[in-house]
């Protein structure tokens, strides 16, 4: 399991009977949570010391009720600055599994950079161009521009790139070069082919179900490797990586390792790697599972 265990804004304090109690920062929220299906004693303190409680309908979704919590407050990883603000279906606005991935490709992102400082080809001072799909509020969108890459950042939702800006500018990158698109990522994708443009990564987030600006249906189990085949087809000759992200019940890391040897290895050679990605529990010292997560590099 790949595990997010850098956070210092940021912790699991413990699970137990369907949800997770967590530090965001200075304040401690209690989030329903479907893997956490034991029922172990809720010995942490903060149990009782809650400023954020959302909770779940037996109709489908919830509703926060909150204890002195403002509308809206900042945490950071590294250098990134993240604003937080409760909404619907229990989110944040910020998935803190994902930073094992942010460290992944930033490494491989700054190696590249770094290879190219006083080249005589093409290649000498051009930034490492990213493509990011379904990007939501910019996290990774934020680690890449902060390892000097170039990304196109695309969302259907018009709300989640302004939020994704505002990341961005209280991380200090309002000035760093970002696309930013409210878009239907497979048009998107589609246009950007017959452009003939490519990238040198490729990041995809898809959502179970969604919509697009203008209606479009998404539908992950329908569209998902379609998708893939179109993505690849943006891939530079000299690609550096391929990250996929899932939050869906039954499509498990193995599930993701064949789509992208059947997609991006098939075209590009490389490894393909996948795992479940996971977070810390300080209480119980274990991890508890948060999606899984496929790669693909040289």
């Amino acid at each position: 399991m790949w595990i997010a265990d850098h956070w210092k804004d940021y912790e699991v304090l413990d699970t137990s009977c369907g949800e997770k109690l967590e530090r965001w920062g200075k304040y401690i929220l209690l989030r329903p949570d479907p893997q956490v299906i034991w029922s172990t004693p809720k010995n942490a303190k903060e149990w009782h010391k809650l400023n954020g409680h959302y909770h779940r309908s037996s109709k489908g979704g919830g509703e926060w009720e909150f204890f002195d919590l403002p509308k809206e407050w900042s945490i950071h990883y590294g250098a990134l600055t993240f604003r937080l603000k409760p909404f619907s279906f229990k989110h944040t606005g910020l998935f803190p599994e994902q930073a094992v991935n942010w460290d992944w490709f930033s490494d491989i992102i700054k190696r590249e950079a770094a290879s190219r400082t006083g080249l005589s080809d093409k290649k000498e001072g051009r930034p490492v161009k990213i493509l990011n799909l379904f990007a939501y509020t910019g996290g990774a969108t934020l680690a890449a521009a902060s390892c000097g890459a170039s990304v196109t950042h695309v969302d259907a939702s018009k709300g989640m790139v302004t939020w994704a800006k505002e990341n961005a500018a209280a991380s200090g990158l309002a000035g760093a070069p970002i696309r930013w698109l409210v878009d239907d990522c497979v048009k998107f994708v589609e246009r950007e082919i017959r452009r003939g443009n490519t990238y040198d990564g490729i990041i995809m987030d898809p959502p179970s179900y969604g919509r697009g600006p203008k209606g479009e249906i998404w539908k992950i189990e329908e569209g998902l490797y379609p998708f893939l085949e179109l993505a690849a087809q943006l891939l530079g000759q000299d690609a550096l990586f391929f990250l996929i992200n899932s939050y869906t019940t039954g499509l498990q890391p193995a599930v993701l390792t064949y789509m992208l040897n059947t997609t991006v290895v098939k075209k590009m050679g490389g490894t393909a790697v996948s795992s479940e990605i996971g977070l810390p529990v300080k209480e119980s010292g274990l991890i508890l599972p948060c999606g899984a997560s496929g790669r693909w590099s040289r």
